[in-house]
């Protein structure tokens, strides 16, 4: 069974989303990240900008197949893209097709009104289904 993550209050989502694919990726992990267009384009530019140090091979599904395989980590509005991957990381407000195809699961929630309604819809669906949700609280820690 897929174990599912919520990370709550990320403060700045995607500075978030990019230390915690950095972290992920050190352990080297393959991950697969679904949202919609506008925020894979986000993303894709802060994961190019928010280290001067550190590079986060990434693709996106408008490259090819030959460079989507080789790139640890692949943005995809298209969950299905993302088969067999370690973890797939939801940066959407739906629950993605298909998650249960996954190890693991990660869902970040930010801290506005619109985030946290959506994140209480697909909280109640997975509970629904019979998955034990795992939460953490990131205004209580930090991720490096």
């Amino acid at each position: 069974m897929t174990r599912i993550e919520f990370h709550f209050n990320a403060p700045e989502r995607l500075q978030y989303a990019c230390r915690l694919l950095r972290k992920a990726h050190a352990q080297n992990l393959r991950l697969g990240v679904v949202g919609s267009a506008q925020a894979l384009r986000q993303l894709d530019t802060a994961l190019w900008t928010f280290s001067p140090v550190d590079f986060l091979p990434h693709s996106t599904a408008a490259d090819s197949d030959a460079i989507q395989n080789v790139s640890a980590i692949l943005l995809s509005e298209d969950p299905g893209l993302c088969a067999g991957r370690d973890v797939l990381i939801n940066l959407g407000d739906e629950v993605p097709v298909g998650f249960e195809r996954f190890g693991r699961m990660i869902e970040i929630v930010a801290v506005d009104d619109h985030g946290r309604m959506a994140a209480r819809q697909r909280w109640k669906h997975y509970t629904a289904l019979g998955y034990a949700l795992l939460q953490h609280d990131l205004s209580k820690r930090s991720i490096s």
